[in-house]
């Protein structure tokens, strides 16, 4: 398969990774609604805390690309993580 595709399913892969383990820490762990907890978050500038937290499920997704030889994939699990470290970059200075 061309290696763009394979990097774009993998970058696509890390986002929804991030974004599904954020909710699920949301879920678990707050007494509050999801909207609720993103403005507490947003009030308290703990956003970046919160995608720090969710991309914890890209190490699954990067590893288990790894696993399965799918190494364009992994690269692009791990652009999706860059990303995700600037915006919280982002949040934390701003």
């Amino acid at each position: 398969m061309n290696t763009k595709k394979e990097i774009l399913i993998g970058l696509v892969v890390g986002l929804i990774a991030n974004t599904i383990g954020t909710l699920l820490y949301i879920l678990l762990f707050s007494k509050l609604s999801i909207a609720e907890t993103y403005a507490a978050a947003v009030a308290q500038d703990h956003v970046g805390s919160l995608l720090a937290l969710g991309a914890i499920l890209n190490l699954i997704a990067f590893f288990g690309f790894l696993r399965i030889k799918r190494d364009n994939r992994a690269k692009g699990v791990l652009m999706a993580t860059l990303f995700t470290a600037i915006l919280i970059l982002y949040y934390k200075v701003f």
